[in-house]
Order: C-alpha cells, then structure tokens, then sequence
C-alpha cells in the first residue's frame, strides 16, 4: 500500500512557476508509476501527467507539454510536478496518484490518491 500527500500549492499570478511535490509512504513505491491529476470545480478530474517507475518514460497531456515536467527520486519516496507559465485554466486541485498502468491517462487506473492540493492562478 502506498499513502501519497501533496503539498506546494498555492496563489499565482499568471506565467508563473510553481512546483507541486507529493510524498509517498510504503516500500513499495518504486514499483508504481506515478501520475498527477488535477481537478476545476465543476469539471471532472483530469490527467495533467505521468512518470514510468523507473523515471525514464514521461507522458504528458497536451495541454501542458512543454510547460510542466514531471521528475521522480525513489530513493526519497518523492515525486514532483515543476508548474512553468501557468494559466488561469490551470488553476484546480492537484492529485498524484499511484498506478501500475502505462500510460495512466484515466483516473480510474489509480489505485492510490493523495488529498490534493490547491493551485490558483490569477490572471
């Protein structure tokens, strides 16, 4: 089992950067790819971007290609989301999640979520 908790969030202005980090309990965790969501009020949760176990396979939604990088350290039970130009669209909670799918662009292949946390960007 893996318990998974965000933290970084918080209030931007536009074309900011912010960087999302989520902690992972469990020896496991090196086994699991790694993935974050993020979820609009009224809008359901999408994917926002993947990491493979091993850190060497990315895989990114359009929407933010190019903007986010997704970077892992299994020796610190870490995984990071490094937020650059960010919009107003962008804002929403932000989840990681654990998964032994690839890619894991559907919520439905997580087998653990963190809480989430915050991310607002004014314009």
């Amino acid at each position: 089992q893996v318990h998974l908790v965000e933290s970084g969030g918080g209030l931007v202005q536009a074309g900011s950067s912010l960087r999302l980090s989520c902690a992972a309990s469990g020896e496991t965790f090196p086994e699991y790819h790694m993935a974050w969501f993020r979820q609009a009020p009224g809008k359901e949760r999408e994917f926002v971007g993947s990491i493979n176990w091993r850190g060497e396979i990315f895989y990114y939604a359009d929407v933010v290609k190019g903007r986010f990088t997704i970077s892992r350290d299994n020796t610190k039970n870490t995984v990071s989301l490094q937020m650059s130009s960010l919009k107003p669209d962008d804002t929403g909670t932000y989840y990681c999640a654990a998964t032994k799918r690839w890619p894991p662009t559907s919520p439905n292949s997580a087998l653990y979520w963190g809480h989430g946390t915050q991310v607002t960007v004014s314009s």
